[in-house]
């Protein structure tokens, strides 16, 4: 298995060694979103979000933190809440991304800046406090990409009712939104 991801992580990063756009479709259970990651800007962060997508991590997982006006974050737990296994934690490209505007995706961590995994989020607003250029430790989220199409399935998702549920406190949904699949369209060959 292992060299099965390290295999995915390595055709990722040749894939997005090219710096060109990569498009991904993120299928949930009240609609589509389409992303275009920035290989050019953040090309560690848009290799590790491939291998997860190429290897089905994402598949089943839900939206499990939904704070309305700030942002929807998955790609960690399944409807149980059962977290899934990741990878190493990858280095943190936020000093090279845009800004986290409206509409863009980043990756989640946790205080320690090199830190992130697989658990990604999508700002509902424009979040400049949490760039690399604004954030108290200098590292910032890295915006690695942005929504496309399907900002009002974004704006649904932001809208769901939420409440508490230990371990995770507030800001859980009440009722499960399902990442379906993420699938990445792969470039034509020339």
């Amino acid at each position: 298995m292992k060299k099965l991801v390290s295999t995915l992580l390595l055709l990722a990063l040749s894939c997005t060694a090219q710096g060109k756009p990569v498009n991904v479709t993120l299928e949930t259970s009240l609609g589509t979103i389409k992303l275009e990651l920035y290989a050019d800007k953040a090309p560690k962060t848009v290799a590790n979000f491939v291998a997860y997508a190429k290897a089905g991590h994402y598949n089943g997982l839900v939206f499990h933190r939904i704070i309305k006006g700030f942002m929807i974050q998955g790609g960690g737990y399944d409807e149980k809440m059962s977290q899934r296994d990741t990878r190493a934690p990858i280095e943190n490209e936020a000093r090279n991304c845009p800004s986290n505007a409206r509409g863009t995706i980043a990756m989640a961590r946790t205080s320690a800046p090199h830190s992130a995994t697989s658990q990604f989020f999508i700002n509902h607003a424009d979040n400049g406090r949490l760039d690399a250029a604004q954030s108290p430790d200098g590292w910032g989220y890295c915006a690695f990409g942005k929504v496309t199409e399907g900002m009002d399935v974004v704006d649904k998702i932001a809208a769901a009712q939420t409440g508490s549920l230990p371990p995770f406190g507030r800001d859980v949904p009440l009722a499960n939104i399902v990442i379906k699949s993420v699938t990445v369209q792969e470039a034509a060959k020339k």
